[in-house]
């Protein structure tokens, strides 16, 4: 199943290389299209207390069944390594799901530890 996207700034205006990263990013979903729809990805930019501009990239997956699972949120001065951040988070949670859901297969030599 395809894993579709979308993406939200909140902040300032988008640029062709954000829309690239987050597109390139979107393909390391796609092997988990048996758990997910889609995901929401944010990104904020803001000043901090020193006047610095940062971004907060937030990304949501949607599930089958429609509830939002967030990623932790990645708060950097680059907004291509944000993304990278909340994908990476993506790609951790959707593993460990599938670790969790795997079954514990018992062997006769580990019944008797």
């Amino acid at each position: 199943m395809a894993v579709g996207m979308q993406i939200r700034y909140l902040g300032f205006v988008g640029s062709p290389a954000i829309e690239s990263e987050a597109g390139a990013q979107l393909l390391r979903l796609a092997p988990f299209g048996e758990l997910i729809r889609g995901c929401h990805l944010a990104i904020e930019a803001f000043h901090d207390a020193a006047g610095a501009r940062l971004y907060d990239a937030r990304l949501d997956l949607i599930t089958l069944d429609y509830s939002l699972v967030p990623i932790e949120h990645s708060t950097t001065s680059d907004p291509l390594e944000g993304i990278l951040h909340a994908f990476d988070g993506a790609v951790r949670e959707l593993e460990n799901t599938i670790l969790r859901a795997k079954p514990k297969i018992v062997t006769r030599s580990s019944a008797r530890l």
